[in-house]
């Protein structure tokens, strides 16, 4: 159960938030990407996350430079692992890689909800750079 203390967490994780994340979140945010309801700095088990759209279990994880130090690599590596293992699919992009190519990023998660089975329907919603998290 969520409590008081995740939510103020959240709300300074929110405040905190890099170029690239306030970028992705203006194209997320109200049900803008084909209806589903993005979440931001939302805690799921452990972990805070960017971006989730639970109906269809979707996490998109921005990273910065910090995250290719060897020890944040593996920590990364396990967070996924456990996010995967809770039926979620995890994409990664790069904080630089939403900054340059902001609609590639877009057009690869937007990829990725057409293909979800969504809840309301039951089926993948109609079509109109990620690295998938392994």
């Amino acid at each position: 159960m969520r409590g008081k203390q995740d939510h103020s967490r959240e709300r300074a994780l929110r405040q905190q938030q890099t170029d690239a994340e306030l970028l992705i979140w203006q194209c997320l945010r109200g049900r803008r990407l084909h209806e589903c309801r993005f979440r931001r700095q939302h805690r799921v088990g452990p972990f805070y996350l960017d971006f989730v759209c639970l109906e269809i279990g979707l996490i998109v994880e921005l990273d910065g430079s910090q995250h290719l130090e060897p020890e944040q690599m593996h920590a990364d590596g396990l967070r996924t692992l456990y996010l995967q293992k809770m039926g979620y699919r995890v994409l990664r992009f790069w904080n630089d890689e939403v900054l340059r190519d902001t609609d590639l990023v877009l057009d690869e998660i937007s990829r990725v909800v057409q293909a979800a089975p969504h809840p309301a329907f039951g089926h993948p919603l109609p079509a109109g750079g990620a690295r998938d998290a392994d």
